[in-house]
């Protein structure tokens, strides 16, 4: 047996603590059990990798906190980081800083669209694509994935046809796909990429999960199946998911196409998007260059939760589904054969189950009937979970 050099089964506490996750259990349930720890919201329950936390420290010793612009040992970083990791080779001046990949992509939809275009994206989908389509006055083009008993994949006809709509400009694509789990293959991507450059699609393309590609998948950055596609791609990545750095508020928006990536910079100063600080390019750096052990460990530990999972209900709740992930730390897990109604399962798993998700509803009517697990938490405080979640389901049927 390997052994483990991080700590992954400290239980922490973040009540009160600001945390966002945290806060919303609160709220949805007043009375929630000292030790029950949410399932929702996709950030990680485990300690910071302490290669990023002394790292910091020992910067903070002379650190100037002031106003902060990337440096060269940080573009090294980044541009290292897709090399090593993805044999991706990409330059410097291809790199913009956001403060997040939401940011980003709400302001892609402003720059390179206009009002009333039409912007495709696969349902069920991470909630802000249709809300950056929606409040920048765009149309949204929801194309639901194919769903074979779990097993999603993409409907490319009802895409292309969409896709030839002369108003629809751009696709907003998740690889790997938040909220189902899929590794979308070189194949597929061949595919969407063919498809956007036969009908002037500019691809708008987040990449944030790509470090949770589980054992056994590949995942492939988009920007390296087609070269007709750089002059309308942007690729979206950050450390906010793999080293669980949202909090310092940096993404690395990689445009190879230099009068696509000055027109995004432009779009993103009216929006002050791309204001970063000190710790949070240090934090980056840190975490490219000295952290990559830890993040190896926590994919062996999502990989086993999501096993976990699966096996849990397979054999001791049958009527509800957990598919295996290709990628991600979340679990896409149907619950349509309880019985219930959106709204029933909801107030039963916050108020009976003490079981807090991320609710299918969030990310479309596709998601009706299914809830979004977070696995990036202690393994034992996982299994909990499940075992209160099934008891409080079992005492449900017996009434």
């Amino acid at each position: 047996m390997t052994k483990v050099m991080y700590d992954f089964q400290t239980r922490i506490n973040r009540e009160g603590a600001g945390s966002f996750k945290w806060d919303s259990m609160q709220a949805a349930n007043p009375e929630v059990s000292s030790n029950v720890v949410p399932l929702s919201i996709a950030d990680m329950e485990f300690v910071n990798a302490p290669e990023i936390k002394k790292g910091l420290q020992k910067y903070l010793e002379t650190a100037v906190l002031g106003y902060q612009a990337a440096y060269p040992s940080f573009i090294e970083a980044v541009v290292d980081w897709q090399e090593k990791r993805y044999g991706w080779s990409i330059q410097s001046d291809w790199l913009v800083d956001a403060n997040n990949v939401v940011s980003a992509i709400y302001a892609a939809v402003q720059a390179f669209t206009e009002e009333d275009d039409g912007v495709i994206i696969f349902r069920p989908s991470y909630p802000p694509f249709g809300n950056a389509i929606d409040v920048n006055n765009r149309i949204e083009v929801g194309i639901p994935l194919l769903n074979d008993e779990g097993y999603y994949t993409i409907d490319f006809d009802k895409f292309e046809k969409a896709a030839a709509e002369p108003n629809n400009k751009m696709l907003i694509l998740c690889n790997p796909h938040n909220p189902v789990g899929r590794v979308w293959t070189k194949e597929e991507l061949k595919k969407i990429a063919e498809i956007s450059v036969k009908h002037n699609l500019l691809v708008v393309s987040d990449e944030i999960w790509r470090d949770f590609t589980m054992p056994g998948y590949e995942y492939t950055p988009l920007a390296t199946v087609n070269d007709e596609l750089a002059s309308s791609l942007m690729t979206c990545t950050s450390t906010s998911k793999s080293f669980n750095l949202a909090g310092l508020k940096l993404a690395s928006i990689i445009i190879k196409d230099e009068k696509l990536r000055e027109k995004f910079q432009a779009e993103l100063e009216l929006m002050r998007g791309g204001v970063v600080g000190p710790l949070a390019y240090k934090g980056v750096e840190l975490a490219y260059t000295k952290a990559e052990p830890w993040l190896d460990e926590v994919v062996k530990v999502i990989d086993t939760n999501q096993n976990l999972v699966h096996d849990f209900f397979k054999e001791k709740y049958p009527k509800i589904k957990a598919p295996k992930i290709e990628g991600t730390y979340v679990q896409w897990v149907d619950f349509n054969g309880i019985g219930m109604s959106d709204e029933e399962r909801i107030n039963f798993l916050e108020q009976e189950a003490e079981f807090f998700t991320d609710h299918g509803i969030k990310f479309g009517e596709e998601g009706c009937g299914y809830e979004r697990i977070n696995l990036a938490l202690p393994t034992e405080i996982l299994r909990e979970s499940l075992e209160r979640l099934v008891d409080a389901l079992k005492e449900y049927e017996q009434v």
